[in-house]
């Protein structure tokens, strides 16, 4: 099914690093899998019980960026779990999820924001458990693809406008000790407002956010994918079409890759802060709930469709190691 076509790119960004709508067409309480693999609808309609939403932030974030679609979640009677994601490593945040995963009993509607839908896609692939994969403004990649890759792929992000600098130009690199690549990275607070908000938060709020951020190694995006599982597990997909961290073209490409079920909100990367209902509500449609439709807010008047067949693409990319200049 065919997306609202993309909008010009802003330039092109040879050198990206993440951290890391239109309206639904259809008000049925169950989908079926357009992923590839699977045909099951999701956990609250093939059970009777509601499915566990396990939520997953991604980079510059914390699990309290959830809290607002925690509690519209657990207020239609859904158990909840926002988990703390140690942004160290891919696999490593993976395994750490994958854990987690094992003391819930029952389905799971597993939810990635950013780079936490790189964690995603690793951790659910081959768990019975998970009937259905959300990303909100995620990373959706395919085996052997990195977080940074697939940011690079189109332009759109913010986080660098100069390709020639040791460390994107948004970013503070903080050494972590011996290898020069091993650094911390976090958004210049100055930069905080627009790369991650889109300037859509007072001043106020988005200062506190950027003092509150939580790092995230450059290992962790230079780290390839080895499970993907939104070729076998029915997904959703959030694009945000005013991402500056990610890119909205890339969130479309992975979104189109995937199969998805996918909705366009005229949002910034950090639509958790922004539209928590958008958000809510699509974990509601992933969850097997019957919902209302959302209502219009692609940015060009343009309706998103659900569904449909597309095409598989694979990103091409090259790693991308980060130098810490030490002061």
């Amino acid at each position: 099914m065919k997306h609202i076509r993309r909008t010009a790119a802003r330039r092109a960004l040879p050198l990206a690093v993440l951290l890391p709508a239109a309206a639904l067409m259809t008000a049925g309480p169950c989908l079926a899998s357009e992923s590839g693999g699977g045909t099951t609808p999701t956990g609250a309609t093939s059970t009777g019980a509601k499915p566990t939403v396990v939520l997953v932030h991604g980079y510059w974030a914390d699990a309290s960026g959830w809290d607002r679609i925690v509690q519209a979640l657990q207020n239609q009677g859904y158990p909840v779990v926002a988990t703390a994601n140690p942004l160290r490593s891919l696999s490593g945040d993976a395994d750490y999820l994958a854990a987690q995963l094992k003391a819930i009993e029952g389905p799971i509607v597993l939810v990635g924001h950013s780079y936490g839908g790189a964690v995603i896609t690793n951790t659910a692939a081959g768990n019975p458990n998970v009937e259905s994969l959300v990303y909100i403004a995620g990373f959706a990649p395919d085996k052997g693809e990195t977080a940074f890759q697939l940011a690079a792929k189109y332009p759109g992000s913010r986080v660098t406008d100069d390709p020639n600098a040791p460390v994107p130009t948004a970013l503070n690199a903080v050494p972590l000790g011996g290898d020069p690549t091993n650094v911390d990275l976090y958004l210049k607070p100055e930069k905080f407002a627009d790369v991650f908000l889109s300037n859509r938060l007072d001043a106020s709020r988005s200062q506190v956010l950027a003092a509150t951020q939580r790092p995230a190694t450059a290992a962790s995006g230079n780290e390839p994918t080895q499970s993907v599982a939104w070729k076998t597990i029915p997904s959703w997909y959030l694009v945000a079409t005013d991402d500056r961290t990610i890119g909205t073209d890339n969130l479309r490409f992975m979104a189109k890759r995937a199969k998805a079920t996918t909705v366009e909100v005229n949002a910034p990367h950090a639509v958790m802060e922004t539209n928590p209902d958008d958000v809510t509500k699509l974990i509601l449609q992933a969850s097997g709930d019957a919902r209302p439709s959302l209502a219009q807010t692609g940015t060009n008047g343009r309706t998103a469709l659900l569904g449909g067949a597309a095409l598989l693409t694979v990103a091409a990319g090259t790693a991308i190691v980060i130098r810490a200049r030490r002061t």
